[in-house]
Parts: structure tokens; C-alpha cells; sequence
């Protein structure tokens, strides 16, 4: 390890040697990045990432220098592999750099890919605002590479996020979208009675017994197939209990779903789904499907 390091700083101090001269023959600049990059390798081997971090921050500014900024976005990537051991706010910062420069030069595919790297990590922090805008740019700038499925899954993971902040309204209408998208596509289409199934959820967790009967017959326009579904027959019945007051009824529709198809497993990555039904004047119960 200490000699791991030891040659890490060695290469480093030759590095900022080569920066500090004047550079009369050659391009100081990538002869710098050049052995900065063998440091970093060292302190990645020493284990040492703040420094290993810290070395290819000094490697993208080089390479800006030099006008690359493919490259220099490639180093911040680098840069925030080594934040993700200690400091996952820098790597999204890192990141961030990274995706900019991205743009920057066109490669939109590169930006969407870390733009959602940085949504994963802010979820995983559970800052879920931010990882929704940065799931949502990912989102756009996959579907304007064409690449309706992984913008499709952003945009799934987007209402997810809603649901969980209890933004209902907007999570509903987040999946009634990816519906109408994935219904003409052959990939996708066998997906959207799971994806109607979401939207309905969080239509009921509202407690909105009018709104959901609206939503099933317009889910029906989406998908005819919908209403011949276990799905649709769910929704239905959550929905009846709800409107009646029924908690028997409720409990009776959930188990018989579960009983074939786990619900939580059919409602996507939610950990925790809660829903919130009217039972009574003064009361209410909330289910935990765990």
C-alpha cells in the first residue's frame, strides 16, 4: 500500500513539475495528464480515493486546456468512481461535469447514461427531488436518441419517485404516458397492464373512488384487452370496497391477487406501498404490503 502511494505522489509531483514549466517542446498539458493518470492508478491500487479523485479532477482540467473535452469528461466519470467510495454528493457533482461537457459535444447517449447514474445516486440518498430531475433528464434525452424503452424505464422510475413523495396525481399521470408509448410497441406492449395497474394504484391512494372508475374506462381505451385482465379485476374491487366502506372486502380483493401474482412485485420497485382508503366518516386504513 505505502509504496502503492509513494509512487502515486511521485507521478503527481512530476505532473504539477510539468504543468508549472513552460512547455517549449511538446504539449505540457497531456504530458501532464499522461502522468497523472499513472498517479491516479497508484493511489486506486493504495486505496487511497480522495486522492485517486483528486488526480483525475487535475486530469480534466488539463484536457480542457487542450480543448478535449471528450476527455475531459471521460476523467470526471473516473473522478466520481473514486467519490462513490467516500462522498457520493462529489461523484454527482462529478458526474454532473461530466454529462455537461457530454452535451457539450453532442454525445447525447453519454449524458443520459450518467444524467441517470446521477438520479441512482440521489435516490440511494434518498434526495429523491433531485433524483427525480436527474432521472428526468435522462429521460428526455433518451427519447431523443430514439431509445423509447430506457426512456420508458426513466420515466417508470420518475413516477416511482412521486408515489413515494405522495405526489399521486403527478405518478398517475407519469404512467398513464408510459401506456400510451408502450402500447403500439412490440417490445413493450406486454408491460401495460402492470403499468395501469400502477397508475390505478396511485389513483386509489388519492381516495378517489369517481376518479378511478373514470381512469378504468379510459385505461380501457388505452389497452382493450385491459378489462379482461387480474389486473383490471383489482382495481375494480379495491375500488368497490373503497366507494362501500368495506374493509373485509378490500383485504378479500388484495390476498386473492397476492395469492398468484405478488403485488408487490407486480407494482415495480416501490420497497413499501401503502394505500389509503376511506373507512368511514372519522376514519382511515392504511395497508402495508410488505
Amino acid at each position: 500500500m505505502g509504496d502503492h502511494e509513494g509512487r502515486g505522489d511521485d507521478f503527481e509531483k512530476k505532473a504539477d513539475q510539468k504543468l508549472s514549466g513552460w512547455g517549449l517542446f511538446g504539449n505540457k498539458y497531456e504530458e501532464a495528464a499522461d502522468l497523472l493518470d499513472r498517479a491516479g492508478n497508484f493511489f486506486k491500487l493504495a486505496k487511497n480515493w480522495s486522492r485517486a479523485a483528486s488526480v483525475y479532477k487535475k486530469i480534466a482540467d488539463c484536457h480542457l486546456q487542450g480543448d478535449s473535452k471528450h476527455e475531459a469528461a471521460s476523467a470526471y466519470v473516473e473522478a466520481a468512481n473514486c467519490y462513490k467510495k467516500f462522498s457520493p454528493q462529489d461523484a454527482a457533482q462529478a458526474l454532473n461535469n461530466a454529462v455537461n461537457l457530454f452535451l457539450e459535444i453532442g454525445r447525447l447517449n453519454m449524458a443520459a447514461r450518467y444524467s441517470k447514474d446521477i438520479g441512482d445516486i440521489y435516490q440511494q440518498e434518498q434526495d429523491l427531488e433531485n433524483a427525480a430531475v436527474y432521472l428526468n433528464r435522462a429521460a428526455d434525452l433518451f427519447d431523443s436518441e430514439g431509445q423509447s424503452s430506457q426512456a420508458n424505464s426513466m420515466t417508470q422510475k420518475i413516477a416511482e419517485i412521486y408515489a413515494q413523495l405522495e405526489k399521486y396525481q403527478k405518478a398517475t399521470e407519469l404512467f398513464e404516458e408510459i401506456a400510451r408509448k408502450s402500447i403500439n410497441n412490440n417490445l413493450l406492449k406486454y408491460g401495460v397492464r402492470g403499468i395501469l395497474l400502477n397508475a390505478g394504484l396511485c389513483q386509489l391512494c388519492r381516495g378517489d373512488t369517481v376518479a378511478i372508475n373514470n381512469s378504468l374506462e379510459r385505461y380501457q381505451d388505452i389497452d382493450p384487452t385491459f378489462s379482461g385482465t387480474r389486473e383490471y379485476k383489482l382495481l375494480a374491487d379495491l375500488a368497490a370496497s373503497m366507494d362501500e366502506g368495506d374493509v373485509d372486502k378490500f383485504t378479500d380483493a388484495v390476498k386473492e391477487f397476492d395469492s398468484m401474482t405478488r403485488l408487490v412485485q407486480s407494482i415495480g420497485n416501490f420497497s413499501v406501498f401503502s394505500f389509503i382508503i376511506w373507512a368511514g366518516a372519522s376514519s382511515r386504513v392504511v395497508y402495508y404490503l410488505r
